[in-house]
């Protein structure tokens, strides 16, 4: 191989160029109220959460995160959820009415 085919090609300014990609976009898959969302955000908002589902998930309910072996945890709105391949949340009555009084 002669000298000149052995060198590293440059560009006529003299400097080598190193081509940056984009970084990579990941697909988590989670899933609310059983429904399987794709997203690609590594970390969201409760809000940005409860605008998955069509339509969102509206005022009247609270988003819970289901937390495997332990107490499932309520997410707030304004919270930010790290993100991961089969994370679980559920929706749930924000309040609960136990019924009717009875007059007696």
């Amino acid at each position: 191989m002669s000298q000149e085919q052995n060198e590293t090609h440059r560009p006529p300014d003299g400097r080598e160029h190193h081509h940056e990609h984009p970084p990579k976009h990941e697909d988590f898959e989670i899933r609310i109220d059983r429904h399987e969302y794709k997203v690609t955000l590594r970390h969201m908002t409760g809000l940005q959460l409860r605008g998955l589902p069509t339509p969102p998930i509206g005022p009247n309910l609270d988003l819970f995160e289901v937390v495997p072996g332990g107490s499932d945890r309520k997410i707030e709105s304004d919270e930010v959820v790290e993100i991961r391949n089969g994370l679980r949340f559920f929706t749930a009555p924000a309040q609960i009415n136990p019924g009717r009084r009875v007059s007696r």
